[in-house]
Order: structure tokens, then sequence, then C-alpha cells
């Protein structure tokens, strides 16, 4: 019977270690982990955009004809993610606490910050994943207007640099015109 139990449990350990392998190789190296929001307690502002590879594919469909560019830098997402949670006295002192945690957790991951902001009540960071010198493998921007709101946005797929300031050139985006023309000088 012993012999059973320990064969047993091993089987179920290495069972156990190769799912968390699995799933590790599943995430994409441009992807973070923000955490489970909710809404304010009581009345605020709560947004949460979560596209997925699929309905951004249909996108990149519906604007291939008019917009070539824009709809080959789609292809190459993955994920849009973006969450604006409205502060109050409640949860304030939470997602400031979060926002350091995940902007150190970015640091400490090798995630390059590109931009930082501060400016009154506000506190911008943008981090950028590169896969060398070819692609942005992940965006990362976190806003922290305290009075206001938290912003939290995650990009991630293979994006080419080159096209990061076409699209902002076409579309008449400026964050992505600097975006791109940052990755382009690197």
């Amino acid at each position: 019977m012993k012999p059973r139990i320990r064969s047993t449990s091993g089987l179920a350990a290495l069972l156990a270690a190769f799912s968390i392998t699995v799933c590790a190789e599943n995430t994409p190296p441009g992807y973070i982990d923000f955490g489970k929001l909710a809404p304010p307690i009581g009345s605020g502002e709560f947004i949460e955009v979560h596209v997925k590879s699929n309905l951004i594919g249909m996108a990149a469909r519906l604007v291939e004809k008019i917009e070539p560019d824009a709809a080959q830098l789609l292809r190459g997402l993955q994920l849009v993610r973006v969450n604006v949670i409205g502060l109050n006295d409640e949860n304030r002192s939470d997602m400031e606490k979060r926002i350091q945690t995940i902007r150190e957790e970015l640091d400490s991951k090798g995630w390059e910050r590109i931009v930082t902001a501060q400016k009154k009540d506000e506190d911008i960071s943008v981090y950028l994943k590169t896969r060398g010198e070819e692609a942005v493998e992940g965006l990362v921007v976190t806003v922290l207007q305290a009075r206001r709101e938290a912003v939290l946005v995650n990009i991630v797929g293979d994006i080419r640099p080159e096209k990061v300031a076409l699209v902002g050139e076409k579309l008449n985006i400026d964050p992505l015109k600097k975006i791109g023309q940052h990755l382009e000088k690197r």
C-alpha cells in the first residue's frame, strides 16, 4: 500500500509541476497582471476593457482596406486591457499602493520605463517590454490622478516600432507618434 501512495504522490507532484510550467508558458511576455479590480464603493467611475486576439483580428479585417498599416499593427496584438477606477477616500490608498507595486514589478522584471511625468496631482509612467531591437512585446501605462482616477493599460503582442509611429501619424495620435519616435531612435 505504501509504494502505491508514494507513486501516486510522486505522480501528483509531477503533474502539478507540469501544469505550472504550461500555465507560465501560456502567459505572453508582455502581459502584466493588475489583479482583481473592483468598482469604488458608493458612486464612482469604473471602466474595464479587455479585448483579446480574436476580436482584435476582426477589427483588423474591418480596417484593412482603409488603413492597411493599422490593420497590420492590430494583427500583431494579443491583448488590450484598460482599467479606469474612480478614486474616493475608501480606495485611494489601496490604488496608490497597487500602482506602486505594479511599477516595482515592472522594474524588477526588466521593463524599460520610457516616460515618467509628475505634476501636481498627476503621476504617469509608461513601460515597454522589448524583444531586442525588433519588437515591443508589451506596453504598460499607469496613471494616478490623486483626486479623480487611476488608469491601468496593458497592450500585449508583437508590435513593430515603425508601425506604432506610422499609425500615430496616420490617425494623428500624439502619444503613439512620440512612443514610435522613441522606439525608432533606440
